[in-house]
């Protein structure tokens, strides 16, 4: 295997974080306590939170940890379904499969990796038919880069009635901070979910956060966050009442964040918008390089953002060699890199459960595949580094073009 030269991803640890860390470990608090409430306070701030129109944040282990609770406070249960994109990471589709729900699957639009709402509403036309059983809507932000959420806030509406909500649920996984005309993305839906996985534009190693303006679906998900129950481990080990006087509930989830990843959330909140300029310094450069290029097409761009991914597509009909084989130059010359996503529909489990869920129900899920790969896109990445990818970028193409 090559020697790498230009990593996939590098975390932008200083030694903040680590004196953060340090901090936890010397205090005997190890677990879900002060460390947690103020990353919460902090990421509330930073995606709007207003007295007047507060923003509830739960720190939860994982993205998808928080899906499942988004979607059970939702109302997503057996005889229901949701609907979301085939191109995002799986488990997006799998938390309601955990519910016991149903996924339907709307193509992304053409020219972006965006779920297309005129998809979405053709199958809440054949829905509202057939009685009802959408529960939620799942858009999916990838690499940063915002679905319509205007139209798909009218599409919950329009096909909500009095006695059937259809909840939006926004996996903003690859979305913070992404500030729009709607509100930050994570917050312009009923809920939303981010990660801080230790790719993603801030990091916990692991860890995510729900965020809500409803005080009913955060009363629901505080509770199911933490087994069903009525109080909170900080709260039975800091009150004057006894630590153990509790009740459950509700059959909830062990999903909470420990004080020594939420120590790190603090810190990198922080800079959250400093990361996000140094990115988006790399992002020019790559585009104006890029577009001299007539083998690639530039990532699709809009409002709020995040720029968490470089989407780099070739147009493989001005070269000789296929996504996979360029992929594999660029690793034989030193680049980490990825692709996000393989569409749902390839995998096993999926073609298994429903036997019709194919690539050619969703040729604009399977084009976009077909041609993207992720760069290596990081804060602390040096202008030598990016210099390094757009000259292997260039060396390749132009050795393959027809």
């Amino acid at each position: 295997m090559a020697e790498i030269k230009v990593p996939f991803h590098k975390a932008a640890i200083t030694s903040e974080e680590e004196n953060a860390v340090l901090d936890v470990l010397r205090s005997g608090w190890l677990t879900t306590g002060k460390y947690a409430l103020e990353f919460e306070r902090l990421f509330s701030q930073a995606v709007g939170s207003t007295e007047n129109s507060p923003v509830y944040s739960l720190a939860v282990n994982s993205n998808t940890s928080g899906m499942i609770l988004a979607m059970e406070a939702c109302g997503v249960k057996e005889g229901k379904a949701v609907i979301t994109t085939p191109y995002t990471f799986v488990s997006t589709a799998t938390c309601a499969r955990h519910l016991n729900a149903d996924v339907y699957f709307a193509d992304i639009e053409k020219d972006s990796y965006s779920i297309d709402p005129d998809k979405i509403e053709e199958i809440l036309k054949k829905d509202a038919e057939n009685g009802h059983k959408v529960q939620a809507i799942v858009p999916v932000h990838i690499a940063g880069n915002l679905c319509n959420m205007e139209r798909i806030l009218e599409l919950a509406k329009k096909y909500s009635s009095p006695d059937h909500k259809i909840y939006v649920i926004e996996d903003a996984a690859h979305a913070f901070p992404s500030p729009t005309k709607l509100g930050y993305a994570g917050t312009i839906g009923d809920v939303g979910v981010f990660s801080f996985y230790v790719t993603k534009t801030i990091t916990t190693a692991e860890g995510g956060m729900v965020c809500t303006r409803s005080p009913e679906l955060a009363r629901r998900m505080t509770t199911m966050r933490m087994h069903g129950m009525d109080r909170t481990t900080w709260d039975r080990y800091t009150s004057p009442r006894a630590s153990w006087e509790y009740d459950i509930i509700a059959p909830g989830y062990k999903f909470n964040l420990p004080d020594m990843l939420a120590a790190l959330g603090c810190c990198q909140v922080k800079r959250a918008e400093l990361f996000y300029q140094q990115r988006k310094k790399i992002v020019e450069k790559y585009n104006q390089a890029f577009s001299k290029l007539d083998f690639i097409q530039l990532p699709p761009d809009g409002e709020g953002n995040a720029w968490h991914l470089y989407l780099m597509r070739i147009i493989p009909e001005k070269l000789k060699i296929s996504r996979e084989e360029f992929a594999k130059k660029m690793q034989e010359a030193g680049l980490g890199i990825s692709v996000h996503f393989i569409p749902i529909f390839h995998f096993t489990y999926w073609k298994e459960l429903y036997p019709d869920f194919t690539a050619e129900k969703y040729p604009n899920a399977e084009r976009q595949y077909s041609r993207t790969i992720s760069i290596p896109l990081y804060p602390d990445m040096s202008q030598e580094a990016a210099d390094y990818v757009i000259k292997t970028v260039t060396e390749i193409g132009k050795a393959n073009i027809i």
